[in-house]
């Protein structure tokens, strides 16, 4: 992949400086368009050899461009409240929103090629990194956004004269260290594995531009008429609807399904329930303190139909709990700032760290809910949204984190009854809205889209649990009776702590120096 980046390539100082001019005017012209339409984030990956040219780059689009609508992401050694979530976290909550530039030296492909390198990870992981990267991209580029990426190449020998280069002049020498040096001798390596990740991730929604890193000059200039004519394009094709997929039509030919076989007649009794209570609160507050729970952290997903009493439950759980150990995260509409970031981005931003409960109070599932319901997104998103809400528990899985996951449901009677009587009850009324009773008449379009969430959303990692909500104190306790036991599984079972600080070790293995690879 990196052949038709030895050319020999080299801008001449006249010809460059006719150039720069008329490219910085274009290019702060769609900038501004940018910036005023606030439709689309721009998301810029530089990565590539030691010595190429990355900082140099990134000097010179600050310098060409207006530095307010710009920011620079920089990633190396993760922190500590970094270790303890999913790898992609720190990249999530670092997206640009839209009308931004968000220009990344060292990103998701930093890790996995120096793990390879290092011979940490197998080259069947390696390509199971980049299935998962792909599937990320594309996620962001179905969002809207448009997103560039830029290998800057250099020759073993090239590399060898521009770190000597640099290395001999006063105002760069502190840039070169032995550390590039040491780098040099792993110069095959990188190209093996660097040249097999870059074609496994050069897809049509996000290809790689190789750019050759020996003249200075060429260099800036091909980045910055490719950012432009890629700004251009992207600004004048904002708006245009792409056909959506084929819906998935659902037939239960027998008219059964997930919903109509649960035995919503199910009650327990108050005395019962009192004792169920305590005892499965008590069992929470045992397991949420047990020492192996401090290398996991449990996110709790509450979806149901209005009046389902998701609240009470979620206080149930929260009594058993040290209120410095969890947090309640109520979801509604999106906040401006929520819109103008990818769709499970501010899912993202809440996950916890290790040792900590996060409950979701209606979660990311409401694109495949109401959303589709009401028509608030178009049928391809709410489509695709299935796959990418599996990547993302998935992701939070294979990081250790616990999630468990309930449906509450409940019968229209049932339904009908608690609005009455939250109508009724002074400090319930803010309630009930006019939407709650406009929601009732799509009660059947629910229904679908429930079975369809269920079906394509229960995985191993993160099942569905179904819960028969009329009676609430039989709903109340298997709850928490499913949330033990689901927690004791999980710590009974192989170390995810154990695995998880030998993953955090292979990680700083692999972080020394520059994070821009």
């Amino acid at each position: 992949m990196f052949e038709s980046a030895e050319i020999g390539h080299k801008i001449g100082k006249t010809a460059y400086r006719e150039a720069v001019p008329l490219l910085r005017a274009a290019l702060l012209g769609a900038q501004v368009d940018l910036h005023e339409n606030k439709k689309i984030p721009v998301v810029v990956l530089i990565s590539g050899q030691d010595g190429a040219g990355k900082g140099e780059s990134i000097n010179v689009l600050y310098e060409w461009m207006d530095p307010r609508f710009l920011s620079t992401l920089a990633f190396s050694e993760p922190s500590d409240e970094e270790h303890e979530r999913p790898p992609m976290w720190r990249y999530w909550r670092s997206l640009p929103p839209k009308g931004r530039v968000g220009i990344f030296a060292g990103s998701w492909y930093s890790d996995p090629i120096r793990q390879r390198i290092l011979d940490e990870i197998s080259l069947k992981e390696l390509d199971a990194r980049a299935d998962q990267i792909n599937r990320f991209e594309a996620m962001l580029v179905n969002e809207g956004a448009l997103v560039l990426k830029f290998w800057f190449h250099l020759t073993k020998e090239g590399q060898r004269k521009r770190l000597k280069a640099l290395e001999s002049d006063p105002h760069t020498a502190w840039r070169v260290t032995k550390w590039n040096w040491d780098r040099l001798k792993t110069y095959d390596q990188l190209q093996d594995v660097a040249g097999h990740f870059l074609r496994m991730t050069n897809t049509p929604w996000a290809p790689w531009v190789v750019v050759e890193g020996t003249d200075d000059r060429y260099r800036s200039l091909t980045v910055g008429k490719i950012l432009l004519e890629a700004l251009q394009k992207k600004l004048a094709s904002t708006g245009k609807q792409e056909s959506p997929v084929a819906p998935m039509v659902r037939v239960d030919t027998d008219g059964r399904n997930v919903l109509s076989e649960l035995d919503l007649k199910l009650t327990l009794a108050d005395k019962p329930y009192k004792s169920q209570l305590a005892k499965w609160q008590g069992r929470l507050s045992e397991l949420a303190r047990d020492p192996r729970f401090k290398g996991r952290s449990l996110v709790c997903a509450f979806e149901g139909a209005d009046a389902a009493g998701k609240g009470g439950a979620i206080r149930r759980i929260g009594a058993a709990l040290d209120a410095r150990q969890y947090q309640v995260i109520p979801v509604a509409a999106p906040t401006e700032e929520e819109r103008a970031q990818p769709y499970l981005w501010r899912f993202w931003r809440h996950l916890p760290r290790q040792g900590h409960i996060v409950i979701f109070d209606r979660t990311w599932y409401g694109r495949v809910l109401v959303e589709r319901v009401e028509g608030f997104c178009a049928e391809n998103d709410w489509l695709r949204a299935y796959t990418e809400i599996n990547d993302f528990e998935h992701e939070l899985a294979d990081a250790g984190v616990i999630v468990v996951k309930f449906w509450l449901q409940i019968s229209q009677e049932e339904q009908l009854k608690r609005f009455k009587e939250r109508e009724k009850v002074e400090f319930k009324r803010f309630k009930i809205t006019q939407e709650d009773w406009r929601n009732r008449e799509k009660w059947a379009a629910y229904q679908q889209a429930i079975c369809d969430m269920v079906e394509r959303t229960s995985t191993g990692n993160a099942p569905w649990n179904v819960v028969e909500a009329n009676d609430k104190n039989h709903a109340r306790v298997k709850i928490l009776r499913t949330l033990c036991d689901r927690l004791q599984v999980e710590l009974d079972g192989k170390s995810m702590a154990q695995a998880k600080r030998g993953t955090n070790k292979s990680r700083k293995a692999g972080k020394r120096g520059d994070s821009a690879t």
